[in-house]
């Protein structure tokens, strides 16, 4: 796991009332850099994509299920949901 050297002053006493200059302290630790993201600062999907990638998979359920329901083939019912996908650069436009 890495590691991060930090370095800050200590310039307080033990109750919290500041101390002179010359009294005050470095304190040198390592501590681990815990960090959830992986060290990336961005998220992998911005919001906006993935608001458009899940109405897009909504859309194409819906009309997978509607082609199935209306009596199409189920692999044939499928391929119209997939289809339904062509609408993310569509989604992508009208979603801001």
């Amino acid at each position: 796991m890495p590691s991060t050297l930090v370095v800050w002053p200590v310039s307080g006493g033990p109750t919290g009332r500041p101390v002179a200059v010359s009294q005050s302290r470095t304190v040198v630790s390592r501590e681990p850099v815990a960090s959830s993201t992986g060290g990336h600062d961005r998220p992998f999907l911005s919001l906006h994509a993935a608001v458009v990638l899940l109405t897009a998979l909504v859309i194409g359920f819906v009309v997978g299920g509607l082609s199935h329901l209306g009596g199409m083939p189920a692999p044939l019912a499928v391929l119209a949901g997939l289809a339904a996908g062509a609408a993310v650069p569509v989604l992508h436009g009208l979603i801001r």
